[in-house]
């Protein structure tokens, strides 16, 4: 004999046959009212096309007030940054230029004061070598003059010189040679026809 709990369960638990009879029910109930989707029969369309309306008025005024302002916004302030840095990139390229520009005349300017500095000091330099040249050779001309007249001197007073004492000479060797001294008339003559 069962008990009353266990009837409880029995009773709770359907049968294969109602699960069937159950299904085989909502089949005939689809087939009485035209069967389909229910979206799709033309009663519901009113509300429908009111929710329809609804959302898209909505969705309308979400984008045509927040979203596409905000989008704008973000385009207007990306094309102002793009157009500044690119004002900017244009300036500072034009100071580059410019800057080039100066520089490259200083450094023109600076080899040519460069150059005219060092043709000046070559010219200087040139110029002082010329003088000192000049100075030394004058001082070398004056020595050499001067060594000239000495030895000019010195030759005349030999040559004055020469003349005695090769008549001394001539008078000693004749001397010597015979034994007889000769005549001062002599020896003069035949000094002066060696001569």
């Amino acid at each position: 004999m069962a008990t009353e709990p266990d009837i409880a369960l029995h009773s709770e638990v359907p049968s294969p046959i109602d699960v069937a009879d159950t299904h085989a029910s909502t089949e005939a109930s689809h087939e009485a009212e035209g069967g389909g989707l229910p979206q799709f029969e033309f009663q519901h369309w009113f509300g429908q096309i009111v929710w329809l309306v609804v959302l898209f008025i909505a969705l309308y005024l979400l984008i045509s007030r927040v979203f596409t302002p905000r989008i704008r916004g973000v385009i207007a302030q990306r094309a102002t940054t793009i157009a500044t840095a690119v004002e900017t990139a244009r300036q500072v390229q034009t100071e580059a230029a410019a800057q080039a520009e100066t520089a490259k005349a200083e450094v023109a300017a600076a080899r040519a004061s460069s150059r005219a500095l060092a043709t000046a000091a070559k010219t200087r330099v040139t110029e002082e070598a010329d003088r000192r040249g000049a100075a030394e050779e004058a001082v070398v001309s004056a020595r050499i003059a001067e060594a000239e007249t000495a030895i000019g001197k010195t030759r005349d007073a030999a040559m004055a010189n020469v003349t005695t004492i090769a008549a001394d000479t001539a008078a000693a060797i004749v001397e010597r040679l015979t034994g007889t001294s000769a005549g001062a008339g002599e020896i003069a003559a035949a000094v002066k026809g060696a001569a």
